[in-house]
């Protein structure tokens, strides 16, 4: 009995479990979160140490490598990194997907613990550890700036009020904050006044901490009442500070002022940030996995009114960039192109029917197959997001195929004269099997997808699942639901009555084509040989095509930002750099495409930097429909005028829609050398950078390499040292002191702690010869200059350290030009990397971050490709019970394949993840076509007793309507993708355009190419198994004439 006639016979149980199905996916629809991408969460965690005023090389030793050592004994650690600068240590680690966070986090504050020990006894904390996700750009920028007031209080503002009523909304996960300006009271020496007092550094540290305390004081007790003891020992400002007596020399005593300036400044006064060239401090919000981005956002906006009546009007609080405004037109154009296709895929069916009745039908299974996927879709805790509804948008072609070839058959029973109901129980009894196969096989394509390691399989893992099912829905619809309709409200043409003039006249445009396609497949027919050589030289060309075809990873998108990496001569101040920053950033605002330019310097507070001489600026676009240019475009045009910045390198880049890897470069694409000896990865390195500067399409090249940062080298005479008294730790305290920004004490107050910092007025740091004017202490009491200590040499050190997997390594970054393919560069930057005399053998080389991730995803789809095609084989089998015709359904891949890849080289358009994903969806609608066929043929040559031949020809012209419906419902499921308008457009069309080539080209030649392959095959199928069948003439078996098809 057919399924299907448990549907028919039962309108009202069909008709609700189709209300339940669209009831709870529009429920699960209003409940779907809103973002950009697929959630994408890498195990990522980020270690920071702080040691005020510590090189880089010190950094490594003393720092970084303890802890590494620690780290790598923790299981599941996939890759770690580390860089070393002055002040701070980072260190990445990087875990396997199926390591559990909780887990690791308790093992990385375990190798903390036990390595604390063999850490500096200077740090005043210890390292520190965050869950970072790379993949996660922030949802929304704000800018907290005043114009009167200083920038510690501007930073109160922002950290103490906005920032951390940001961080309570649900779904956010961090809120950073980028140049960052707490509070402090800075206390700068003179040094020359001190000697003349007969006092050293030590003095002043020790008379501060003694007078500024926030000791506990005790309670008294009375019998009937309790006191509070409470003193005044704390010193919350600069003025307190001042008259803090630090000795006393004749009877006089030597207050704090009358040797230092004291400030009320800020912690790190080398660093900060600026919007549109005014300080200011940049927040960052970055959402939690799985939060909806646009409900994040719009939160953050409800709470705009009450803090700017809360913070004083002098106090600006400006939304910098918002990237809910680039979802929500991505959303919004996805969902109409979405819209625009269902409408054409209705046409389809109208011209093609000439039926209003006929055409709501299986237009039906459209809402209901689309609107049931956001059911399962909340239930498997998926977006609504560019990929989920560009499955959609593609699923429309498909989702209405088994209706429309269940209609059809219905529609063709009821031409032979039968009732409706009777043509619905025959036709759905008749076609059950060919729509189950279909619909099986193609989800089968998708499930390779679900197997896909990576950053690849996890962005497609939703796309795979989503298109699935909505494909499963509509073969239900198929079998149940569209049968019961037809039984219902098709009516049969009453005899005498005049077709309608659409349908007449789409009848006689069918039957003229019709009439073509009966003639030219008997053309084929006669001349097999030469179809099978066409074949063959079709698989030839599609197999050269995708050899060479240029292959990317994901394209750019434009979303509304630029972000410009800046680089300045090793050893630039931060003065310089700040000022070096503000011509850059007058530049961008001049530009009319540019609404607004944030920029940050210095490391640290969660900087950007990873060193003093780099720099960053974000450039937020106006909306596209307000400038002329691209973000591509205004790429070529800006960066010639950044170039002519002299004494700044300027690297502007297109973010890419999710970030890969942890290391942040100038450049987007990384290649990373490593060796444990340092010379020899020094020299490959600066060979092989110059290489890539030559190679075609490469722009941007530079690397980390710093390794020429001016400093001043003090070599200490440990004898003198002894005989005066003086010891090599209080050489090291008097400089850190002087030169470091140390903290010495500490400020709390109710909202927050800040820093008492202690250094040398700014005129005795300027240069090297400044050190003569620091005195040490002796044993005996007196002071003794520094320079009689020692000899002061100018030199050079490393001004970045960076290890990978705690070797030694160094990150060359490159960008392409527009036309550049990334995988021509990556084979050529693989084929330089492999000269001996260009990297030697000792030093091992890879690619890191998306250049990386694009590798694998190339070798992963190539083999994703092909097991396609075996999951489809094995299916198919399955359910024919045969090994040959499996092949005959998949002969029409290659010129899929071909069409494919001809209308991406024409279109200019590299074979990115997204035109992988478009030749894989090829592979499941290609075979549909075929499928309609040579069930039709089976059954004939079973049923009738008639030859393959006769058979298949039979098939062919009966199946040419609803293979031609089909098809055309398909393309024009793709075209809307494949013209590329609206926001995001740039990552569909390679998608869009593989479905629209293969389908073109692979619907003219599989018409001809299948019937002649089930030739064949049925031929070798029977002299292998069945090889006394194949011995009876086709003249002795049974002949009928085939039907007359029907219109």
């Amino acid at each position: 009995m057919s399924i299907s006639k448990i549907f028919i016979d039962r309108p009202v149980m069909t008709t609700l479990v189709m209300f339940a199905i669209l009831l709870f996916g529009a429920i699960g629809y209003k409940s779907l979160p809103l973002s950009n991408l697929p959630n994408v969460d890498f195990p990522t965690l980020q270690v920071t140490s702080n040691l005020p005023g510590a090189s880089a090389e010190t950094m490594a030793s003393a720092v970084s490598i303890p802890l590494e050592k620690q780290f790598a004994t923790i299981a599941g650690l996939s890759q770690m990194t580390s860089t070393s600068t002055l002040s701070q240590s980072q260190i990445t680690l990087q875990f396997d997907p199926s390591r559990n966070m909780d887990g690791a986090s308790l093992d990385v504050q375990a190798c903390i613990t036990a390595a604390s020990k063999q850490l500096p006894p200077q740090m005043t904390t210890p390292p520190t550890f965050a869950k970072v996700n790379p993949a996660m750009q922030p949802v929304i920028y704000l800018a907290v700036s005043s114009d009167t007031l200083p920038m510690y209080k501007v930073d109160y503002y922002a950290e103490t009020i906005v920032a951390q009523q940001i961080s309570r909304i649900n779904g956010v996960a961090q809120v950073q904050v980028n140049g960052a300006q707490p509070f402090a009271v800075r206390i700068q020496l003179n040094p020359q006044r001190l000697a003349s007092y007969g006092l050293g550094m030590d003095d002043v540290m020790t008379a501060v901490s003694a007078a500024n305390q926030n000791q506990p004081t005790g309670t008294l007790w009375g019998k009937s009442q309790a006191f509070t003891i409470q003193s005044n020992g704390q010193l919350l400002n600069a003025d307190a500070y001042k008259p803090i007596v630090i000795a006393n020399r004749n009877g006089s005593p030597i207050h704090l002022s009358d040797v230092a300036k004291v400030l009320d400044s800020v912690q790190n006064d080398r660093a900060g940030g600026w919007y549109n060239g005014k300080p200011a401090v940049i927040l960052a919000v970055l959402r939690q996995p799985g939060a909806n981005t646009i409900q994040v956002v719009d939160n953050i906006k409800k709470l705009m009114p009450n803090f700017r009546s809360v913070i004083p009007a002098n106090v600006k609080l400006d939304v910098l960039y918002d990237q809910s405004t680039s979802i929500r037109n991505s959303v919004d154009d996805v969902q109409f192109t979405l819209l625009l296709t269902v409408g054409l895929v209705v046409l389809v069916i109208f011209v093609f029917l000439g039926n209003l009745s006929a055409t709501l039908i299986p237009s039906l299974a459209l809402p209901i197959s689309i609107v049931g996927t956001f059911a399962a879709m909340r239930l498997l805790n998926f977006s609504l997001d560019n990929l989920s509804l560009m499955a959609l948008s593609l699923s429309v072609g498909f989702v209405v195929d088994d209706a429309i070839v269940m209609l059809e058959n219905i529609v063709r029973h009821m031409e032979m004269g039968k009732t409706p109901m009777q043509a619905a129980y025959d036709g759905s009894a008749e076609i059950g099997f060919t729509i189950l196969s279909m619909t099986l096989s193609l989800v089968a394509v998708f499930l390779p997808v679900l197997l896909l390691p990576g950053i690849v399989g996890r962005l497609f893992n939703e796309f795979g699942v989503t298109i699935s099912i909505a494909i499963l829905i509509s073969g239900f619809i198929s079998l149940s639901f569209t049968p019961m309709l037809c039984s219902r409200f098709l009516r049969p043409n009453k005899e005498g009555s005049e077709k309608g003039k659409l349908s007449a006249m789409s009848d006689r445009i069918f039957d003229l084509v019709l009439a073509g396609y009966k003639s030219t497949l008997q053309l084929a027919l006669s001349a097999k040989p030469l179809v099978m050589l066409g074949f063959v030289a079709m698989l030839i060309a599609t197999a050269v095509l995708f050899t060479n075809i240029p292959k990317g990873f994901m394209p750019n998108e434009d979303t509304g930002q630029l972000v410009v990496m800046t680089e300045a001569d090793q050893g630039a101040s931060f003065q310089e750099m700040s000022r070096l920053h503000t011509q850059l950033a007058d530049i961008l605002l001049k530009d009319p495409n540019v609404e607004s330019v944030m920029s940050s310097l210095g490391v640290g507070n969660s900087s950007p930097n990873v060193a003093l001489n780099q720099g960053r600026l974000l450039v937020v676009l106006k909306p596209r429909a307000d400038r002329k240019l691209t973000a591509d475009q205004l790429i070529q045009e800006v960066s010639p005028k950044l170039q002519n910045v002299p004494g700044i390198n300027a690297f502007v880049q297109n973010p890419p829609t999710i970030t890969i890897g942890g290391q942040v470069t100038k450049s987007l694409y990384q290649f990373t050398l490593s060796s444990p000896n340092i010379d020899e990865l020094h020299a490959a390195a600066a060979k092989l950078q110059e290489k890539i500067k030559g190679i075609d399409g490469v722009v941007d090249v530079t690397s980390d390499l710093q390794i020429s940062n001016p400093e001043v080298h003090l070599t200490v005479n440990r004898d003198k040292c002894a005989r005066f008294g003086v010891s090599m730790q209080q050489v090291e305290d008097a400089l850190n002191s002087a030169y470091a920004a140390r903290q010495i004490s500490t400020m709390y107050t109710s909202t927050n702690q800040y820093w008492v910092i202690i250094e040398v007025q700014p005129r005795f740091y300027k240069d090297p010869t400044k050190l003569a004017d620091l005195y040490l202490h002796s044993t005996n009491g007196q002071l003794v200059p520094l320079e009689s200590l020692c000899t002061i040499e100018n030199g050079v050190g490393p001004l970045l350290v960076n290890h990978l997997s705690q070797f030694p390594s160094v990150t060359i970054s490159f960008n392409l030009k527009p036309e550049a393919s990334l995988g021509n560069v990556t084979n050529a930057v693989k084929a330089f990397a492999k000269d001996r005399e260009i990297v030697p053998a000792s030093v091992t080389t890879g690619f890191q971050g998306t250049a990386s991730a694009f590798e694998d995803s190339l070798q992963n789809l190539w083999v994703l490709l092909l097991l396609a095609v075996v999951v489809i084989y094995i299916v198919l089998g399955i359910l024919y019970e045969s090994f040959i015709h499996p092949i005959t359904i998949l002969s029409g891949l290659p010129s899929a394949g071909l069409g494919a890849l001809l209308i991406l080289m024409i279109c200019r358009v590299d074979l990115n993840i997204y035109g992988f994903l478009g030749l894989i969806m090829l592979i499941g609608i290609v075979k549909k076509n075929a499928i309609m066929m040579i069930d039709f043929a089976v059954e004939a040559e079973r049923e009738g007793h008639k030859s393959a031949e006769d058979a298949i020809f039979e098939a062919c012209l009966t199946r040419f309507r609803p293979i031609m419906m089909t098809t055309m419902a398909a393309l024009m499921g793709g075209i809307p993708i494949a013209i590329a308008f609206g926001a995001g457009s740039e990552a569909r069309q390679p998608l869009g355009l593989t479905v629209v080539g293969g389908l073109l080209v692979s619907q003219l030649v599989t018409l001809y190419i299948t019937p002649v392959f089930y030739i064949y095959l049925d031929r070798f199928q029977k002299r292998v198994f069945h090889p006394d069948e194949s011995k009876i003439p086709a003249s002795a078996l049974p002949q009928t004439e085939p039907p007359p098809v029907p219109h």
